[in-house]
């Protein structure tokens, strides 16, 4: 809107320009033509009143005074030529004799001559002016050719010039005046139009494969944002339904991957459980006098093998079995402390910027996520020299946070994305559930973990979660 209005004021102050001086240039084509017919009904009156023979060598002597009173009634200078182009007598006074209008140019003779209307215009600038010079024939009462009349007319443009420079300033107010109104349009037109694809923009932003997506609802719009709309509502419920099929397909395959990995896990103790009672069968001896001594140790391989597998299930219907939501309202700072009272190692420190952070989370899953993290923790500073759990409590906003660092090995590049996986682990024991357990827990309960971490230089897990104002 504004380019068109821009645009069409230019367009129009050209056009306006251009209309000027074509008026201009046919005012002063008229103008010349009525001073010239005016004119030549005057020299007509002189020629029909003169007592001299009518021919071209006694116009001298008929206009040597008339020439002078036509001048001043129509306030224009003319110039009488013979047929050959030589001056016979000038209106202009002057003492000495003007040599420049002595003789009419070859080129302005041949042009009136050649002329079907016998008459020819020259223009021409001078002093800055522009003129434009007449020539046309005298003629008897027998429309005989008997001189050639000269007429030099300036053009003065001043008043059109200041008309135009007059009708330019209005145009121009007028236009900033619409301007201004157009971009005041624009702008709340733009809103009222954009206010619908607004609120579609911001639905497709908050478009997500792992939540529940509201549909749009618009009222009063045109109908291609109807249809749009249509088609974004469209698209949301085959989202949901893909959605619903992935997950699916999803759990599906991770129990899969569960199944093998313990299926994996309990056949690892299941061989040497084997191994060790097929050598018993083989080498059993009641009459061995040291046959108490290698029952006892076959026991304790088939009891370290049975705590081995058991371990193993424990993990596992830990990590299948999601918390229940407890809306226990606590002190994380207690808790915390709680939790970190069965851990004996020294290097463990604890630190809380408040006395009591107030949210609603499960006593006992608290402290299982606090343990676990605290225990990798631990886990990460083997053979460490100087190792250090530093443990923080504190609040940010509306969140109640759980920092837990350490000094320890650090995570690898390669292994940052796997941290939480359900089946992954560094160490040689264990099913690697433990931390994909703790974010089962914390974002049950609204909250989120994330880590950084710097090989050979630490790790440090944080847990956000809503707390109590």
């Amino acid at each position: 809107m504004l380019l068109l209005v821009i645009a069409a004021s230019v367009l129009i102050a050209a056009v306006s320009i251009y209309q000027y001086s074509e008026e201009a240039k046919d005012y002063h084509t008229e103008r010349l033509e009525r001073k010239e017919s005016a004119i030549k009904s005057s020299i007509n009156y002189v020629l029909k009143t003169t007592t001299y023979p009518v021919e071209t060598e006694n116009l001298s002597l008929i206009f040597r005074t008339k020439i002078y009173e036509i001048k001043d009634i129509h306030n224009l200078e003319l110039y009488i030529y013979d047929l050959d182009g030589k001056l016979l007598k000038s209106s202009k006074a002057s003492l000495m004799r003007d040599t420049t209008r002595v003789q009419i140019p070859q080129d302005m003779l041949s042009g009136l001559q050649n002329s079907s209307t016998k008459k020819y215009v020259q223009k021409f600038t001078e002093e800055g002016k522009s003129f434009r010079s007449s020539y046309s024939y005298i003629t008897d009462n027998k429309f005989k050719p008997i001189a050639i009349l000269n007429l030099p007319y300036i053009e003065e443009d001043d008043f059109i010039s200041r008309e135009l420079v007059e009708f330019l300033t209005r145009l121009a107010q007028v236009y900033l005046l619409m301007l201004g109104i157009a971009i005041f349009l624009a702008f709340f037109l733009s809103k009222y139009i954009t206010k619908s694809l607004q609120s579609i923009s911001d639905k497709m932003t908050e478009t997500s494969l792992g939540i529940r997506n509201e549909k749009i609802v618009t009222d009063d719009t045109s109908p291609e944002i109807v249809n749009l709309v249509e088609s974004y509502n469209a698209m949301i419920d085959e989202l949901e339904i893909s959605a619903a099929k992935l997950a699916a397909g999803e759990r599906e395959a991770a129990w899969r991957e569960m199944a093998k990995q313990v299926a994996h896990e309990i056949k690892n103790p299941l061989t040497p459980m084997r191994l060790s009672v097929q050598s018993f069968e083989r080498k059993f001896d009641p009459n061995d006098p040291d046959i108490k001594e290698k029952v006892k140790e076959y026991s304790n391989t088939l009891i370290q093998q049975i705590d081995t597998m058991s371990s193993i299930a424990s993990a596992f219907s830990t990590y299948a079995k999601m918390p229940a939501q407890k809306d226990e309202t606590l002190n994380v700072v207690k808790i915390t402390k709680l939790a970190l009272d069965i851990f004996n190692e020294s290097y463990i420190y604890f630190e809380a910027d408040e006395n009591e952070v107030i949210a609603k989370f499960d006593r006992t899953q608290l402290i299982r996520v606090i343990t676990n993290l605290v225990k990798n923790s631990t886990q990460a500073l083997v053979n460490k020299e100087d190792p250090k759990i530093f443990v923080h409590v504190l609040t940010d906003a509306d969140s109640a946070v759980i920092r837990v660092k350490d000094n320890g090995v650090g995570i690898s590049e390669a292994n940052k994305e796997l941290v939480f996986e359900p089946k992954f682990t560094t160490k040689s024991s264990g099913m690697g559930l433990g931390l994909a357990m703790v974010k089962n827990i914390v974002e049950t309960y609204g909250g989120s973990i994330n880590f950084t971490s710097e090989e050979g230089v630490g790790t440090t897990f944080e847990v956000r979660f809503p707390k109590l104002t």
